[in-house]
């Protein structure tokens, strides 16, 4: 196929692809199956593979996410992201309603009330139809850039429907408290503003994948969102099935509006997903009417609703009624109650974790809640009981925090039993019989108790859990109900143990074909080319996260290393603190500990971080760089992954530890920060200087 004819059709399959999200996304009405659709970006992909510089930065291919950024750029807000007062009385609504009207006399307002969705502010900036930038709301005024993770949600438009209808006549700058500058004859510019959020749905069968891979479970779908738009790897972004919804234009050039009404029906015509409905109203008696209403429909929605935004619908008189210095005087959020319910708890069980902590959990009477039946809830700790003064056999006041987790707010003092006793935690693990100890150090200081036997079933079971998970090994098939099995059947008392299953014992196991076994062995052959830094976090130490567990294994370059580096020489670690530090020595300091790993080296899994192109150049390991500008032949996160195989550090910010600032075009004000405090210019590198420097071919 000609250059000509393939731009053509790569053209044309991002045209039917993004039409096959908007029906399926925003529309729920799929116009072809899953095979076809996966065809289609098959074939796409194919194309921008043969011919990646036809290929568009906003391909519905870049969904899937791109190499991990360093670290999110500041982006200042032209019109600045406001938060909104909030109430839960409607008395305080009525005193807001009639406040406004006092500040226009002689001016009836209508009001639009839509409803609040729990999610995660964003404002997202399409530049001749084309997604263009998208940043958190930060401080209101200053956020962070991150495009490429919200270019990984499906139901938001990577480029816009076209306007129909938009001439000279209404070329005018519309913008939400700013200033007509510029008159454009076309939609050209425009910044939308939304929330990020997850379909209760899709969020419950998140939670399950998480606890299956033994990581802890997000208490709401406003939790699971929020931490995702943090993640510096968009890969990882595309994994959690993240929508957004949009409800205002902060900035439109190329378009006349006068009404948050008309700013919604634009948005939808451009292709955004909007709020399912709302209500205009002209009066007090409408609006508390429009209230009832939502607060009856709220749950039939597929995601949290907890509440409603009221709205001056003319935009003159949003710009008239202005803004104190937090929030607008024309809009503010009413929010419900959350469905509490009375149960009897029932028993108070206690769980073991991968790191033998105890966690006690409400064992509740079934009771209907928020739409679901909840039996279960965790009560943190012994120190939250006590507070609470929770005794089995109580009748409990429950709640889904975020309408989504269970949670125990306190007991019926009226409905006490008598001689209900306070609870005690156990002496003894409740899964091994083993010794427990208080934790004195850490956030849960003299709080949290400890199993310390190592070899305990109930951590032996998470830590295999955690192991094979996603982020760490990623063993495919290696679920928790296999893992039962294979620690009840003495197949594996450690993780070493994975590596040397029988296959023929494999066979015995309940639901374990010749296939399946086969399939198992394969996928924990293949976890022994991850790589150090995944091993690192697999082995659950405790407190080494990812991050921590990248920066190691970029700093020592080896398990070896690592194992024997000093507290100091930790503490020199970005991402490693003082209670890190101690807990790595802690692990490399047990005999069990390093038998295991001995057992893990003649398995052949990788010890030592794998090397891309050049060696690193030891003098390079722990650099701190920071990028600023345009590079000429580089993408910044290529750079960014060159110093971190080179063992050096990347940092979003300019400091007195800044070692070398690298610079392209337009650098802005780092280059500025890194002259003002005094560092050496001839640190100052160039494209090919920081090549020649990390020993890489100009």
């Amino acid at each position: 196929m000609k250059p000509g004819a393939s731009a053509a059709r790569m053209r044309e399959l991002e045209r039917q692809i993004e039409a096959h999200n908007r029906a399926y996304y925003l529309e729920a009405h799929p116009t072809v199956s899953d095979r076809e659709f996966d065809r289609l970006l098959e074939e796409l992909l194919g194309l921008e593979t043969k011919h990646p510089d036809l290929a568009s930065p906003n391909s519905p291919t870049r969904r899937v996410g791109g190499a991990p950024l360093s670290g999110f750029r500041p982006v200042a807000h032209r019109v600045p992201m406001m938060s909104l007062n909030n109430t839960y009385s409607l008395g305080e609504l009525r005193k807001f309603v009639r406040r406004a009207e006092g500040l226009l006399p002689g001016e009836p307002i209508t009001w639009i009330l839509e409803p609040k969705f729990d999610g995660i502010a964003v404002a997202l900036r399409y530049e001749n139809g084309a997604l263009a930038l998208g940043a958190t709301r930060g401080d209101g005024r200053t956020g962070d850039e991150i495009t490429a993770n919200l270019r990984t949600i499906r139901s938001l438009p990577l480029t816009l429907r076209k306007k129909e209808g938009v001439s000279a006549a209404q070329g005018e700058l519309f913008a939400a408290g700013a200033v007509e500058t510029e008159k454009p004859s076309a939609l050209s510019w425009i910044e939308v503003r939304g929330e990020v959020y997850m379909h209760r749905a899709d969020f419950e069968a998140y939670n399950r994948e998480r606890e299956k891979a033994g990581e802890p479970a997000f208490v709401n779908p406003r939790n699971a969102a929020a931490g995702a738009l943090k993640l510096l790897d968009s890969k990882e972004v595309a994994r959690r099935p993240l929508r957004a919804v949009f409800y205002a234009i902060a900035e439109a050039r190329g378009v006349a509006l006068a009404r948050q009404s008309e700013a919604l029906a634009l948005l939808a015509s451009l292709g955004f997903s909007t709020p399912p409905k709302t209500w205009r109203c002209r009066t007090l008696e409408e609006i508390e009417q429009a209230i009832g209403e939502l607060d009856t429909i709220r749950r039939t929605f597929p995601y949290e609703t907890d509440g409603g935004v009221l709205k001056a619908d003319l935009l003159s008189q949003q710009r008239a009624l202005g803004a104190t210095s937090k929030a607008p005087r024309w809009a503010i959020a009413y929010k419900f109650e959350a469905e509490k319910a009375e149960t009897l708890l029932r028993a108070i069980t206690v769980q073991v974790g991968r790191t033998g902590a105890l966690t006690p959990v409400a064992e509740l009477a079934p009771v209907f809640v928020s739409g679901s039946t909840v039996t279960r809830a965790t009560l943190h700790n012994e120190s939250e009981i006590a507070r609470k003064d929770l005794r089995v056999g109580d009748t409990v006041v429950i709640e889904k925090a975020g309408e989504v987790i269970p949670a125990v707010l306190r007991f019926v003092p009226e409905k006490r039993l008598k001689g209900a006793r306070p609870f005690k935690m156990p002496t003894r693990c409740p899964a091994c019989g083993g010794g427990i100890t208080r934790d004195l150090v850490g956030d849960e200081a003299g709080t949290l108790l400890r199993c310390e036997n190592l070899s305990c079933p109930a951590q032996i079971r998470r830590r295999i859990q955690h192991f094979a998970s996603r982020g760490a090994m990623d063993i495919e098939g290696l679920g928790e109900a296999l893992v039962e099995q294979l620690v009840a059947s003495g197949l594996v008392a450690d993780i070493a143990n994975l590596y040397a299953l029988p296959r023929a014992r494999l066979l015995g196991l309940e639901r374990m074909a010749e296939k399946s076994a086969d399939n198992l062995l394969a996928a924990i052959a293949a976890s022994k080319e991850r790589g150090l830094e995944r091993l690192l976090f697999g082995l659950g130490i405790r407190h080494v996260g990812a991050a921590s567990a990248r920066a190691l294994a970029a700093r020592f370059r080896s398990l070896d290393a690592l194992r024997t580096a000093t507290e100091d020489q930790l503490l020199e670690v970005p991402d490693v603190g003082a209670t890190v530090a101690r807990s790595l020595r802690t692990f490399f300091e047990r005999k069990d500990n390093l038998r295991s790993l001995e057992r893990l080296r003649a398995e052949g899994l990788a010890f030592e971080a794998t090397e891309s192109g050049s060696p690193a150049d030891a003098a390079l390991v722990g650099k701190g760089f920071v990028l600023t500008g345009t590079l000429p032949h580089l993408e910044r996160e290529e750079a960014a992954g060159m110093i971190r195989d080179a063992g050096g550090v990347v940092r979003s910010s300019v400091s007195k530890k800044t070692d070398y600032l690298v610079v392209g075009a337009d650098p802005g004000s780092k280059l500025d920060e890194f002259r003002r405090l005094g560092l050496p210019t001839e640190r100052i590198l160039d494209e090919p200087a920081f090549l020649r420097l990390l020993g890489r071919k100009t």
